[in-house]
């Protein structure tokens, strides 16, 4: 979560799908299953994505705008279907096979887009390993099977809904002109790693309850720090993503609800995230 540079490789090399148990979803990557079935925390995966197409060293950045919505286009591309009905045609394209050439590792000649890809891998992996997978994990899979391809589908065409659309069907929506106008914001990729002295570690092991790990409270700490933001007392914290860097839910569930006053003030997660206020650290 602090490594950007390492993040982005995690959305757009090769993934590697390992499994040592009932309770290891190492498989997932840096995704989570609520990721994948309600593609919530998907904002952030893609201004990762942008970012990392949009700047260059010594390239003027907004001539590669049009570079980074290709790459995302390809990155989200699903095949068409086979046989579909001209009723069945929408005004956005959802096939980007010919981006191919441009963005091999992002999109193969068959139009299956990374993220397509990713998640058909994962449904794959758990129907060959039953013997490794919770009957949760299992029933995840049947529902990636049977309606993935719809939901994404409908999903990339609301991606690229304009900004200036005149109906209700650009209103409360994630487009890919937010996604391109929050990585021209939020500039290149960094490495934003956050070291705590031996004190400071001292005193967040003092605050801690029993059953929230340091390192879980170490990684959110330096990612408040590193990620706040100039003009407000408030960083927003992508809780979903945070679920998926750790392996599982826990976070969410569990973890985020131990943290101490002391530690963190957070507002009600909606939507994958919460905000918190950072001045409430205690840490002097």
């Amino acid at each position: 979560m602090l490594n950007e540079i390492e993040e982005f490789c995690a959305y757009t090399e090769q993934p590697e799908y390992i499994c040592t148990g009932k309770r290891d979803l190492s498989f997932l990557g840096r995704f989570s299953f609520e990721m994948m079935l309600d593609f919530i925390g998907l904002n952030r995966v893609l201004t990762i994505i942008a970012r990392g197409y949009l700047f260059r060293d010594g390239e003027y950045v907004y001539s590669r705008i049009d570079l980074a919505r290709r790459a995302l286009c390809a990155w989200c591309s699903i095949p068409d279907k086979k046989n579909a009905s001209p009723k069945e045609d929408w005004q956005f394209r959802t096939d980007f096979r010919e981006l191919h050439k441009e963005f091999p590792a992002l999109v193969d000649a068959q139009g299956r887009g990374w993220f397509y890809r990713h998640v058909h891998a994962v449904e794959r992996f758990i129907t060959r390993h039953p013997e490794l997978m919770s009957k949760s994990t299992l029933a995840k899979a049947e529902l990636l099977r049977s309606g993935f391809d719809k939901a994404w589908r409908d999903k990339v065409r609301q991606y690229q809904v304009s900004l200036y659309s005149p109906q209700t069907k650009g209103a409360w929506v994630l487009r890919f002109d937010d996604i391109l106008a929050d990585a021209l914001e939020l500039g290149k990729l960094q490495d934003k790693t956050v070291s705590f002295s031996a004190d400071e570690k001292a005193r967040i092991a003092a605050e801690l309850p029993e059953g929230l790990p340091q390192e879980v409270v170490e990684t959110v700490i330096a990612y408040c720090i590193a990620n706040k933001p100039e003009n407000s007392e408030y960083v927003v914290l992508p809780v979903t993503n945070f679920d998926a860097y750790f392996g599982n839910t826990s976070f969410s569930r569990k973890w985020l609800n131990l943290f101490p006053e002391s530690l963190l003030v957070r507002e009600k997660q909606r939507f994958g995230v919460c905000r918190v206020n950072y001045r409430q650290i205690s840490l002097p």
